[in-house]
């Protein structure tokens, strides 16, 4: 089945449902267990969800820490600034990324990511691994964060609360944090929230930096340099219960992230060492990136069978860098300059929920996002740079779960997409209409199938921001929209062995067809080159999992494999067979726990096996060598909760001192007609030993 044939199939299935409903209307709705059964954190069905207390425990520095272990997801990038999340090898531009709705997409720099958040901030993430109905969009998938809230926190009873915490680790920095949330009234609610990290230069796994041959890089002792910064991120919320069945919510968060930072927060230490002495320039550059967030949340439940959650947000980032070092070299003076990137995101998304009562229920919505950008770079030998560029995407969608039986049921979607677009390479207007159609099957109480197919669209992406938001871009007036098709096969199982263990099993089969990929280096015929569509994408692969509860202890497992090939145009032949450059080997990733109610203490470790990737012609990877090296990191930690109010969190991460890179990241050797051959390996930390204390009141 391809993206063309979906959407007359869905149409059919949707009436023909819809007719039969009255022959339906006295089943009674089925008890969904799998849907709702969470084992360590993570829900069944290719969607994994973590909770505050699984994000404390973690004593997380960097999102990876949070996201690595879930099948099918990596996180990129070691620095501060580069939090470049993956889902089946597709990057973070190719997700739906939201902090507390407020849309995160900027592409501000191709050096570091689309995300930047403290994960100590974080309540919950929710990650859906695939693009798996019509009400998220995008091509591989989304990633929903939710700040901390006073509802949450306070406990029965509760007037006013607050916590302090402070955390440190031997090769990361330090962090601290300050809380206060309370009942202003009987309707009002609020909190504070203020979190300030020191964090360092860190030393490599082995304490030595090597190069591709596994020798010592001159002028190198282990420590990575241009990590060193100060980052704080402040959040303030305010909740007003309306009425019984009403709440508002106003929040407002600011992030910023300071340092002398290396030029390349992607690239390893060897290419940064080899570019300042090529230029002789520099190695460290004043750096310094801000958010702001507004959001207004609005929820609503009218009736005995509808709810309506409303986010009204504003997202402005801003990238800016003192390159003036460039006037140390008398040769490259004229590029010394002050550079700027802002990128805003501001938009409305409405999401509603309705029981008809008649074995079917509605989830339908609105999702506008707009995006503006611009670029300055104020030359110290005069003269300005200036550009900007937008886009909108408005989204309508709606879908519905019909009971066709107490075991059977078909889930129909339509979706609705207009983006309009005002960039250097394109102006214009794309629209679509795209479906879904799901069928879930309950074999047993407790086993669940379920077949899905969804159709994709994206537009062409906005120019990235911070090398000029379009200034040096090459139109292409004829570049198309990406569509395609998601397809997937999974099963889920789970029972109660007795009565205090279970235990549950799954697997997911996917493969993923994007026409007309868009790949932002094409060569373009008429010499360097642009953003073109170079033929379509196949991704395919399978996530598994068990899990093992019993009494205290905790096993869950997964493996997760995928694979990309590119059928190239023939413009593009060269490309032919091409697959992505963020690919990850085949991972295994445990996790194994054990409670001691008594002492009120847990544990836990933590293992991820990735293998080797051999070389292989990709879009963006180095150009001498884009094999990757497969690695093993064990990670562990304690949480001991002597008292309600006092907590204590010790681990150890990478407990070995394992030298490897995440393959998400950049890896391999490259040429560079300017700088010779350069070595990408962005490396990662070695063993870090972390302590937390936490103090509520």
């Amino acid at each position: 089945m391809n993206a063309r044939q979906l959407t007359p199939l869905l149409l059919t299935a949707s009436a023909l449902s819809l007719i039969n409903l009255s022959a339906i209307a006295s089943e009674e709705n089925s008890e969904e267990v799998i849907e709702e059964y969470v084992i360590w954190g993570t829900k069944v069905q290719s969607t994994s969800y973590l909770n505050n207390e699984q994000i404390e425990v973690k004593q997380a520095d960097h999102i990876s820490d949070l996201l690595r272990p879930i099948p099918g997801v990596d996180v990129g990038g070691a620095h501060s600034l580069n939090q470049r999340i993956t889902i089946r090898s597709m990057d973070d531009k190719d997700l739906k990324i939201t902090i507390d709705g407020a849309n995160q997409n900027t592409y501000m720099y191709h050096h570091m990511g689309n995300l930047q958040i403290h994960a100590d901030i974080l309540e919950s993430a929710d990650v859906e691994v695939g693009t798996n109905s019509v009400i998220n969009g995008g091509l591989g998938g989304s990633v929903r964060f939710e700040t901390k809230s006073a509802e949450d926190l306070l406990q029965d009873g509760q007037e006013f609360g607050g916590r302090l915490r402070t955390s440190y680790g031997d090769n990361s920095g330090a962090s601290h944090s300050a809380t206060a949330y309370g009942q202003l009234s009987e309707t009002f609610d609020f909190i504070a929230y203020y979190n300030a990290v020191d964090r360092n230069n860190y030393k490599v796994g082995g304490g030595v930096i090597k190069d591709a041959n596994g020798e010592q890089i001159a002028g190198t002792d282990g420590t990575v340099r241009g990590l060193e910064g100060d980052l704080s991120d402040a959040l303030i919320k305010f909740g007003w219960d309306i009425s019984p069945d009403q709440r508002l919510k106003f929040g407002y968060e600011s992030y910023e992230d300071e340092g002398d930072y290396s030029y390349r927060p992607d690239m390893g230490l060897a290419t940064d060492l080899a570019i300042t002495e090529s230029l002789q320039v520099p190695l460290l550059w004043p750096t310094e990136f801000t958010r702001e967030t507004y959001t207004l949340n609005y929820d609503l439940n009218w009736g005995d069978n509808s709810l309506l959650k409303a986010t009204l947000f504003s997202n402005d980032s801003k990238l800016k860098r003192d390159e003036s070092g460039y006037a140390q070299n008398s040769a490259y003076e004229s590029w010394a300059a002050i550079v700027e990137g802002n990128a805003e995101n501001k938009g409305v998304n409405l999401i509603a929920e309705t029981d008809l009562g008649i074995s079917n229920q509605l989830t339908y919505g609105l999702d506008i996002v707009e995006y503006n950008t611009e670029y300055t770079a104020n030359y110290i030998t005069g003269g300005i740079d200036n550009s900007s560029e937008k886009a909108t995407n408005t989204a309508l969608y709606i879908q519905d779960k019909i009971l066709v039986s107490e075991q059977f049921s078909i889930i129909p979607g339509l979706r609705y997409d207009s983006f309009d677009i005002e960039t250097a390479v394109i102006n214009d207007t794309f629209d679509n209409v795209s479906g879904a159609l799901a069928f879930e099957y309950y074999a047993t109480n407790d086993l669940l199938f379920k077949l899905s197919a969804t159709e994709l669209f994206k537009g062409p992406e906005i120019g990235e921001t911070f090398t000029g938001a379009g200034l040096f871009d090459t139109p292409n007036p004829g570049i198309e929209a990406e569509t395609g098709l998601n397809t997937e096969l999974s099963f889920a199982y789970q029972t109660n062995t007795s009565a205090n263990s279970s235990f549950s099993i799954g697997a997911t089969l996917f493969k993923t067809q994007i026409d007309n990929y868009i790949y932002d280096y094409a060569e373009n015929p008429s010499g360097g080159s642009w953003k073109d569509n170079i033929g379509d994408m196949t991704i395919d692969g399978y996530e598994t999992y068990v899990g093992f509860n019993n009494g205290p202890w905790k096993l869950f497992a997964s493996y997760s494999s995928a694979d990309s090939e590119l059928d190239a145009f023939a413009d593009y032949a060269n490309l032919e067979n091409a697959r992505l450059d963020r690919k990850q080997g085949d991972t295994l990733s445990a996790n194994l726990g054990y409670e001691i109610p008594s002492a009120n203490v847990s544990l836990n470790w933590e293992v991820m096996t990735v293998k080797d990737i051999p070389a292989g012609l990709d879009l963006d990877g180095a150009s001498l060598d884009n094999s990757k090296d497969g690695f093993t990191v064990h990670n562990i930690a304690a949480y001991w909760q002597p008292t309600d109010r006092l907590g204590l969190i010790l681990g150890i991460d990478n407990i070995f001192d394992e030298f490897y890179a995440s393959q998400s990241s950049r890896t391999g050797v490259s040429f560079h007609p300017r700088f010779g051959e350069l070595y990408l390996q962005d490396f990662e930390p070695g063993r870090n030993i972390k302590a937390t204390v936490s103090y509520s009141f």
